[in-house]
Parts: structure tokens; C-alpha cells; sequence
């Protein structure tokens, strides 16, 4: 079963066979927004499900090129009361950066507010990136085999999604398909980012001979929070985007797609065996 926070109980009266049927309870995944603040400054909102929300903190600013290190964040912490408050507010949080990361708030003044579906495509977007964060050089080509079986893996570890139906998954896997984290979201790209930031907290950044299988599809914003965070294989149970592709060409990235049973594309990158 999923964590209670993860989902909200919601009486609702079914239509079965075309008649309504008695009310019942069901199992919602919430929705609700979280306030990113870097030493007090506003810098994003995202529409996220609860939990987990220091490691979705983290993965968010290491992908956004703030912080690249454990040592960068001193700690991340709900802001304090303020007057009419009840008490601390859980869906804001405080980054304190370390005295020698520099941080400027005036590149954040579009002050984001993030969906579950946004991301950004180009060229030119490819090469900004890997300004920040240079393609993988030590390409990895796991089996075919090996990826093959993952998807059940992650099926299994995906109590909320079996419960609401409402919620995207990503999971990391090691070179010979063990799981090492799975993480639930209404958002697919906030489910990476809580996955990113799980790594970042146990100081094993960059995730070298690592896989990254998430539940959607595969946009060029997946591809490029992988690439932050140093993974080299990404595979997917839906479809990729062209930008995806490109990226993933560009970066040194193998990239899988509508991986279902024995049956998968491979779009960049090789798969041995």
C-alpha cells in the first residue's frame, strides 16, 4: 500500500452498467502546490504530490544548474510561522546554500510555476545544457535481457499508481537490474527529481552504469535531468520525443522506449546482446 499522503479518500457515485451505483469511497493522488525558496527568495512553484519533498527540492536545483555537490546545501527546511499561521509551513520550503555557492536570485525573476507536462525543446537548448552539464563519457549498454524484466519490477513498486491510477513513476536500477529507488508523483518530471535528489543526499552523484525507467513518456526535460545527474541509460514504457532522440544522440545517452516485455525500441546508444 502507498503512504496515506500519497492519496486522499473522496466519496464518489459510480456509473455501472450505465445506472448509478451506490456511493463509495475512492483513492484520489493529491495535488497541491510547493514553494521553492533558496535563501529566502522565491524561485518556483510545482504542482507535486506530498512527500518526499526535500529530495524533489534538491533534484529541482541540481537539474537547474544551483547546486552540483552534498556539501552546496547546508540543509533544506519548511519556512517558519508567520503571523496567522498555525504552524510551520510544509508547503514552502528554504534551501540554505553553503557560504561558497553563489546564488542569483534575478535568474529566477520569471518566478516558474511548473505542470506536470512542461519542458523545453531545441537546438540551442542542447548545447546550453551541456555547458552545465558535459555528455556522458563512458557510454552504457545494459541487455536486452536485463531491461526486459524492469518493467515488472517497477509495477510492483508502484502502490500508489495501483491505487489511484493518477500517479508517474521513476526508478533507478544498477547494472544488473537490481531496484534502488522508485519514487511516485503526479508529475513525471517532479517522480525524477525526487529520484535525483534521493542521490544527491547520499552523495552518489554522478549515477554511472545506472538505468532510469520511468512510467510515461520521454520528453528532452527527462533526458536532460538524467544527464545532471550523470545517467547514461534511460528507458521508458511510453514513447519518446523527437527532442528526447536528439538529446539523447547529442549527449552520449542510450535511450529505450515502449519497453514492453521482450519487445522495445532502441532509439540512441546500443544494447549488448
Amino acid at each position: 500500500m502507498p503512504p496515506a499522503k500519497l492519496l486522499r479518500r473522496k466519496s464518489i457515485r459510480p456509473i455501472e452498467n450505465l445506472r448509478p451505483g451506490e456511493p463509495r469511497d475512492d483513492d484520489i493522488a493529491i495535488e497541491e502546490p510547493l514553494e521553492f525558496r533558496v535563501a529566502g527568495h522565491s524561485i518556483a512553484v510545482v504542482m507535486r504530490t506530498p512527500g518526499h519533498d526535500r529530495e524533489l527540492a534538491a533534484g529541482f536545483l541540481l537539474t537547474e544548474g544551483v547546486i552540483r555537490h552534498r556539501d552546496d546545501v547546508l540543509d533544506i527546511v519548511p519556512c517558519p510561522t508567520t503571523a496567522g499561521d498555525a504552524g510551520p509551513r510544509e508547503n514552502v520550503l528554504n534551501v540554505l546554500l553553503a557560504p561558497s555557492v553563489s546564488f542569483d536570485p534575478a535568474r529566477f525573476t520569471r518566478h516558474v510555476f511548473t505542470s506536470s507536462s512542461c519542458g523545453i525543446c531545441s537546438r540551442s537548448s542542447i548545447e546550453a545544457v551541456h555547458v552545465a552539464f558535459p555528455p556522458i563519457v563512458e557510454p552504457f549498454s545494459p541487455r536486452a535481457d536485463l531491461l526486459a524484466g524492469l518493467p515488472e519490477k517497477l509495477r510492483a513498486n508502484q502502490g500508489a499508481f495501483a491505487a489511484t491510477g493518477g500517479v508517474h513513476a521513476s526508478a533507478l536500477f544498477d547494472s544488473a537490474g537490481a531496484m534502488e529507488i522508485v519514487r511516485e508523483d503526479v508529475g513525471r518530471h517532479n517522480a525524477l527529481d525526487k529520484v535525483i535528489g534521493h542521490a544527491f543526499f547520499a552523495d552518489r552523484l554522478p549515477l554511472r552504469e545506472r538505468i532510469l525507467l520511468v512510467s510515461g513518456r520521454v520528453s528532452f526535460e527527462i533526458m536532460q535531468k538524467a544527464l545532471a545527474a550523470g545517467i547514461p541509460c534511460v528507458a521508458a514504457i511510453s514513447a519518446p520525443t523527437t527532442a528526447a532522440i536528439e538529446f539523447a544522440e547529442a549527449s552520449g545517452q542510450t535511450l529505450v522506449a515502449f519497453l514492453r516485455g521482450t519487445r522495445m525500441n532502441v532509439y540512441a546508444g546500443t544494447l549488448a546482446g
